[in-house]
């Protein structure tokens, strides 16, 4: 059995955002855009983060500060999306610490392909009686919330 994607999709990675990152598939919808760039980050893949963005979002400085990141990115739950828009929430460890961000990805079609366009921020916290976004199967507070 291959290993899981990345982006939590229940797929194996190389069915699932293998084909996107290596640029064997184009991503057909809002949401397999945002599952890829996801596991984008995880996988320090500055560069294809660059490729799908819109073109107004471009920086080619933000390649090597995502290919050097430090952030461990441990999880990612979709909350709602269509057409266009991608609520998720996305666990990672930073230092220590875990952390959540949660936020609305909104995308646009450029040059007939989805494109992240921008996103907002939205406030989320980690339950204390969450599993722990850390793979250990305890809840939060009794691990890595303590």
């Amino acid at each position: 059995m291959s290993d899981s994607c990345y982006c939590d999709s229940g797929k194996s990675f190389q069915e699932c955002c293998e084909p996107f990152l290596f640029g064997k598939k184009e991503a057909a919808s809002a949401l397999e855009l945002m599952r890829s760039r996801y596991s984008a980050y995880v996988l320090k893949k500055g560069k294809y983060l660059f490729d799908t963005c819109s073109q107004a979002l471009q920086n080619p400085e933000e390649i090597e500060a995502i290919n050097t990141q430090s952030i461990q990115w441990l999880g990612l739950k979709v909350q709602s999306f269509s057409e266009n828009e991608v609520t998720f929430m996305a666990y990672y460890r930073e230092n220590t610490q875990i952390h959540v961000m949660k936020e609305r990805s909104y995308f646009i079609i450029e040059g007939q392909k989805y494109k992240y366009d921008h996103g907002t921020i939205l406030e989320a916290q980690i339950g204390r009686n969450e599993s722990c976004p850390c793979g250990s199967g305890k809840k939060f507070k009794k691990c890595c919330g303590k």
